[in-house]
């Protein structure tokens, strides 16, 4: 029987609703005025309203753009596209103009939601669409005109698409990940119970909702125990503490460079966080703020995590956890043999399409095939050390990746930037370790002619067609490459060289 017969993310919000009417379900502190918050009771009235007016615009199946930073109106229109059974197109904001066309016409979106910040993104992106402004607009919609009488609460379908996000890959151009209903519930159960969320915890949510992790392990998660979601636009160590207890949050999602930010201020006795889930396990930092730091390991194919740590049983240093019950996963070695105590293999992760892992890639039925191996496993590029201890460990990203302050930036896609550049014979692109954003970019390049000209013509080459993330933070000029056999470059090399 389907597990989630019967439901799918508008029936539970109205579930919720009818549970946990008066209590908190979200909170906005935005920084420059009061708190906002909706109680789970007017939180789905106001979704309503938002699906009355998209549903004058949508029908079902169709793709609608959120093009914003984390604000109420994001989560709103997420919950409204649920509603009516369209599907949000999540964008990471940091897109450039480039980006945002490549997704509209990868998704054909019939609206977009966004700020006056993007204006000039989403207008290029959609021209001639409606697009709908959360703030002041000058010449677009308001959206307060997307308030409408609330359409009838359709048959739930747990099998009906319900968003994609584009992630970056190995290649110069993302792909859209599809998620159903399903994976929504799926990921809100599962998450939930890996952080033992009951109906009284208060999530305090900073990532970028656009993501899976402030989707996933924070809003869902809370949507499915009644919890509280404590919504602020971005991270701020400033704000962190004040914020943390004026709303006595208890949760949060941490990433390193925000457990960095936070070294440094002193750590008030009358927090009530009992739990933080990062990276990693630390226990030190553990100690520091006398709370439980888990370690987890998930992306966006996987909804929630195959890999966790417990509550009570974190993990020693570094450690991501142990398999969860959820899920099933295989550490393989080159001969495709599993990996034993002390060993680094491929991972690979086992679960069910459109339930525990995602649907498809938007439009892109190769690259969908291409993401399992013959067994039916989800191939996730990563490799995992087996630790002798029987924790896991994050080693290193088999596709090439880098990973800058939470974000997956491809070395291939800055590369071929640089490699655009006249005068750029070679370019290799690897990841430097940095205190803050975890890794930055670093270009070596080979090239004919003079040095200062093309170094200035790389940067505006990367400034025009990069997000700033993605971005080479040093370019640095050599001879030649190292290179292995094949003529292929040993990054690693240039990694020692670094160092």
């Amino acid at each position: 029987m389907d597990r989630y017969a019967g439901l799918d993310i508008a029936h539970l919000l109205e579930q919720r609703a009818d549970w946990r009417g008066n209590h908190p379900f979200l909170i906005w502190e935005s920084g420059s005025e009061d708190a906002r918050s909706w109680s789970y009771g007017e939180f789905a009235a106001e979704v309503r309203r938002v699906a009355g007016g998209l549903s004058r615009l949508a029908q079902p199946g169709d793709r609608i753009f959120v093009y914003l930073d984390n604000c109420p109106e994001a989560i709103l229109t997420f919950f409204a596209c649920a509603y009516i059974g369209a599907i949000a197109v999540m964008i990471n904001t940091r897109a450039t103009i480039d980006d945002a066309k490549y997704f509209a016409d990868k998704t054909q979106p019939v609206c977009a939601v966004t700020s006056i910040e993007y204006a000039a993104h989403v207008s290029a992106a959609l021209p001639q669409k409606p697009i709908f402004f959360t703030d002041t607009a000058t010449n677009g919609l308001s959206y307060s005109e997307l308030a409408g009488t609330p359409p009838p609460l359709r048959l739930p379908l747990p099998s009906q698409r319900l968003s994609i996000q584009f992630t970056s890959g190995t290649t110069s151009r993302p792909k859209g990940v599809v998620w159903t209903h399903a994976n929504a519930l799926w990921g809100g159960q599962t998450a939930a119970a890996h952080q033992a969320l009951t109906k009284d915890d208060v999530h305090l949510t900073y990532l970028p909702i656009y993501h899976t992790n402030a989707q996933v392990y924070s809003v869902l998660s809370s949507l499915w125990a009644g919890a509280t979601v404590v919504l602020q636009r971005k991270f701020s160590a400033s704000r962190f503490w004040d914020v943390a207890i004026r709303n006595g949050c208890t949760w949060t999602s941490m990433i390193p460079f925000c457990l960095k930010a936070l070294e440094s201020l002193e750590v008030p006795t009358e927090h009530a966080f009992r739990c933080w889930g990062t990276a990693a396990s630390f226990p030190l930092a553990a100690d520091r703020y006398q709370i439980d730091i888990i370690g987890w390991y998930g992306m966006t194919e996987t909804i929630t995590h195959p890999i966790c740590g417990q509550i009570g049983r974190p993990g020693p240093v570094r450690s991501i956890g142990n398999v969860t019950p959820a899920y099933r996963i295989a550490i393989l070695n080159a001969e495709g043999r599993p990996c034993g105590p002390g060993e680094t293999g491929d991972l690979f992760v086992e679960g069910i399409p459109g339930l525990s892992v995602f649907l498809e890639y938007w439009q892109d039925q190769a690259a969908t095939s291409a993401a399992f191996d013959k067994e039916g496993r989800l191939i996730t590029g990563d490799r995992i050390t087996v630790g002798k201890d029987g924790f896991l460990y994050f080693s290193d990203r088999s596709k090439d990746m880098l990973k800058v302050s939470g974000e997956n930036v491809s070395a291939s896609e800055v590369e071929n930037a640089v490699l655009m550049v006249k005068g750029v014979v070679e370019c290799a692109v690897v990841g430097k370790s940095d205190p803050m954003k975890d890794e930055v970019p670093v270009a070596f390049v080979v090239i004919d002619g003079p040095e200062g000209d093309i170094i200035s013509a790389i940067q505006l080459s990367v400034q025009n067609s990069l997000s700033d993330f993605k971005r080479p933070k040093e370019i640095i000029v050599v001879d030649a490459l190292p290179k292995g056999t094949l003529d292929k470059v040993s990054k690693a090399e240039l990694r020692q060289l670094l160092t």
